[in-house]
């Protein structure tokens, strides 16, 4: 197996280029998409997260075949069906989980048909569905650095705004804050993490570079600041690890730093000092045993206080 200090020479050798623009590309995603997916777990707007993620493959398939930017052509196309959910989610008659039903599965639909009319439709679809590391091209390394700063700038901008927007959309409200503004603007925010992580992660994948590291980061702290740090740390390691291992294994990337993430999730839930299985397990042992050894009359007391 490839040890990781060859692994380490690989990212220096000049015919390898792409794969330290793959592991650079990678990175810089999980970090925003960390930041940014603390919000999508925060609102509970997974299925957002996931619509979005369909709503781009449009744009990335014009772009594909026009030989165009796909960052460029996945961001036009899904911001504007993030505008056009946003808008058509306020008619009173429609839930929202309906209308992104509806523009989510239409925005792939489209996707695959414009797809189908380019050459080799079949291997071009499989890498935008699954990721790859081989076809980063250095446009797409400078515009993911771009994207990232401006993206964290923006969140940092409107951090309280948003903040009290997805904690109580009715205070918001009345203290004047332009909700439905922020709304997209959010999701704005969310399709411009998702088109970053595609190229890599893969358009079916890239859900869970949103919601996985932002999850564990739930289990292991209260506070937002600290979870978006933590969020962005367990992804990028993860990002990290998981393409080391693809590239040692001969393993699919998308798929392996999506279950590193999961691996992660899975120790922050079992451990976790104060929500893990763990924690909760001593927890009730300890309760218990006050129970055992006090009085009826202690234990009642106790519960009153």
């Amino acid at each position: 197996m490839l040890t990781p200090l060859d692994f380490l020479q690989d990212l220096t050798n000049p015919l390898l280029l792409f794969l330290p623009k793959a592991l650079f590309v990678c990175v810089v995603s999980a970090v925003v998409c960390g930041v940014v997916g603390t919000h999508v777990v925060l609102r509970g707007m997974t299925f957002i997260g996931d619509a979005v993620a369909h709503a781009v493959f449009p744009g990335i398939a014009v772009a594909f075949v026009l030989q165009g930017s796909l960052l460029l052509g996945g961001v036009v196309a899904g911001v504007v069906t993030a505008v056009l959910i946003a808008v058509v989610g306020q008619h009173r008659r429609l839930r929202e989980d309906s209308v992104i039903g509806v523009f989510f599965v239409a925005a792939f639909a489209l996707g695959i048909v414009i797809m189908s009319r380019a050459p080799g439709y079949a291997g071009s679809l499989q890498s935008f569905l699954f990721g790859s590391i081989t076809g980063i091209p250095d446009r797409t390394v400078l515009l993911s650095a771009l994207f990232a700063a401006g993206i964290l700038a923006l969140l940092a901008l409107l951090h309280r705004d948003l903040v009290a927007v997805g904690m109580d959309r009715g205070y918001a409200a009345a203290i004047g804050l332009p909700v439905l503004a922020l709304d997209v603007m959010l999701s704005v925010l969310v399709t411009l993490a998702v088109v970053m992580s595609i190229q890599t992660i893969g358009n079916v994948l890239v859900l869970a570079l949103l919601v996985t590291p932002a999850a564990t980061a739930r289990l292991l702290t209260e506070r937002v600041v600290p979870m978006m740090a933590l969020a962005a740390a367990s992804g990028a390691a993860a990002a990290i690890v998981g393409i080391y291992l693809s590239w040692a294994l001969d393993l699919p990337t998308g798929g392996t730093v999506v279950l590193v993430s999961t691996a992660g999730f899975v120790l922050a839930w079992v451990a976790s000092p104060r929500h893990g299985v763990l924690s909760s397990l001593r927890g009730r042992r300890a309760r218990g045993g006050r129970m055992h050894n006090g009085t009826p009359d202690e234990h009642v007391g106790a519960q009153a206080d």
